[in-house]
């Protein structure tokens, strides 16, 4: 390939890559609003600061809440087969079952047969059966909540419009979370936190909260807030059943909707096929019953089933604000959390911190790299400078890779463009000495030049192979700030095989082999 074709290459090269750096500098210069600009290198949480949230699990309660929808399905199955039973109820990780006396359950029926596809069944008498969860699906569900609550976090955190949100798994029921640039912390906490656990409860209307039985009953209260304050005012009682007859799980779809009595929002529900066929059950069998609706273990509303509601459609009012109606039906409309969370560590680090950060890594960057600079012009010559091209040619390239896959770029990022310098560097001054060692043997300049890089070139390949394989193992098994290292390291060694071997040489061939005489060269 003739020079004139790698000038025009390389060339080519980098306007793309300060086509894309630009957006960058734009982005991040005094008065640049980030958000504007897609095609950027985004900062990371050490960088522009943000939220870390460190979540854990309640897998347990995934389990249990598996035994009580068990436990509403036999009920249905029951009622559906006209089977009298004394009781259906949950005793600890176990569901305890017990009929009337001569009634029969075919357990192979398909209606039962279905139900009982995850669970042991133990007859202990011909009236009572022990149900067990099998140990192989109790499992299945611990990890699977984990990873359902990582998605419905996932969908919640995309609607608060965070760039680069990094949400991860770490360990058997633990989610790492960073926002970076995020500034409103209690719309994060409320998004994310907040379990959405919708479920619907039958009022015991004849029983007080001294009368009631802790064993069959529950006590929930609805709460009323003062419109303007939202403080609260008053607390009503309600005792509930035990167990809840139906959850949110079959959701279809939430949304805003203006009442046209008060003009106050409320959030209206519609389930899916299978919620809808519930809801229908319910409202038929339960007509003139009290049904509470019950959102994160709080009354919303608690209406009179006056007639059979076969659509599928239901509501909750609670005195909503227009902003707490919107925020309820995305997290409705996202999902409920499998199980409950707990926040074990929240950090927020401020944009202070984050400007001392980029400046601490700049600095670091800047004195680096121009005391290589200097070094390699003193000590190579005009070889130096070639080289002090190559390598801000090297930067540019990093940034611009970045910025055209929207990367984030973190504190071992910058440390990983530092390492990256000095490999840079170190590829040019193989080729250097292998120069120098045929410069000593031969007084043909020309030559030397053309072995130096032929003869350095497998060292280069070699030591940069092995760096980006372990590059690779990095992004492969590493998590958070080691993957930003991992990608940063992995652009630069490409970046600085290229700009060693490729524009280097070009460098010298305009410079010193395209000349028709060449007595000596500055190395």
């Amino acid at each position: 390939m003739s020079y004139k074709v790698k000038a025009i290459f390389v060339s080519i090269v980098a306007v793309v890559a300060v086509i894309y750096v630009i957006p960058t500098f734009q982005a991040y210069w005094p008065g640049g609003d980030p958000q504007s600009i897609e095609t950027k290198v985004n900062l990371g949480l050490d960088l522009q600061g943000g939220m870390y949230l460190d979540i854990e699990v309640d897998t347990e309660a995934a389990v249990d809440r598996m035994l009580d929808n068990l436990a509403l399905e036999l009920e249905d199955a029951l009622l559906d087969a006209l089977i009298d039973y004394l009781r259906v109820e949950r005793v600890g990780k176990r569901i305890e079952l017990e009929i009337a006396e001569g009634e029969i359950i075919d357990w192979d029926e398909t209606s039962f047969d279905r139900l009982m596809v995850s669970f042991d069944r133990e007859d202990l008498s011909p009236t009572v059966s022990r149900i067990t969860l099998l140990d192989e699906e109790a499992e299945r569900i611990r990890t699977g909540s984990v990873a359902q609550a990582l998605e419905v976090i996932r969908n919640r955190i995309d609607s608060l419009g965070v760039s680069e949100p990094s949400i991860q798994r770490q360990g058997e029921k633990s989610i790492l979370i960073q926002l970076p640039g995020l500034k409103d912390r209690d719309s994060a906490i409320h998004a994310i936190g907040t379990q959405a656990v919708l479920e619907f409860y039958l009022v015991e209307e004849n029983v007080t909260q001294n009368t009631m039985d802790a064993a069959r009953h529950t006590l929930k209260y609805l709460e009323t807030r003062d419109p303007t304050t939202k403080k609260i005012i008053s607390r009503e009682p309600y005792v509930l059943e035990k167990r809840a007859v139906m959850t949110g799980d079959t959701i279809r779809d939430a949304r805003v909707t203006i009442s046209n009595l008060d003009n106050q929002p409320y959030v209206s529900l519609s389930f899916d096929s299978l919620g809808t066929d519930r809801f229908a059950k319910i409202t038929t069998r339960y007509r003139g019953r009290r049904l509470a609706i019950v959102l994160d273990d709080k009354i919303q509303s608690a209406p009179v089933i006056r007639e059979a509601i076969t659509g599928g459609e239901a509501q909750i009012t609670g005195g909503f604000t227009m902003d707490e109606a919107s925020n309820l039906a995305i997290v409705l409309r996202s999902g409920s959390l499998p199980a409950p969370i707990k926040i074990r560590e929240e950090r927020t680090v401020g944009a202070t911190l984050g400007e001392d950060s980029i400046r601490q890594g700049i600095i670091s960057l800047a004195v680096g790299g121009i005391a290589v600079l200097l070094f390699m012009m003193a000590y190579y010559g005009v070889s130096g400078i070639f080289a002090s091209l190559t390598l801000i040619f090297n930067l540019l390239i990093i940034l611009a890779v970045l910025a055209g896959f929207q990367a984030t770029l973190t504190l071992p990022g910058i440390a990983g463009m530092v390492l990256v310098m000095g490999m840079a560097i170190d590829a040019n001054v193989l080729i250097f000495e292998r120069i120098r060692e045929e410069l000593r043997r031969t007084d043909n300049p020309r030559n030397s030049v053309v072995e130096g890089f032929r003869k350095a070139f497998w060292t280069i390949f070699d030591a940069n192979l092995t760096t980006l394989l372990a590059a690779f193992a990095l992004l492969a098994f590493g998590t958070g700030p080691i993957k930003g290292f991992a990608v940063t390291l992995a652009i630069g060694i490409l970046a600085s095989m290229f700009t060693a071997i490729v524009v280097t040489r070009l460098l010298f061939e305009i410079f010193y082999l395209n000349r028709a005489h060449l007595a000596k060269i500055s190395i």
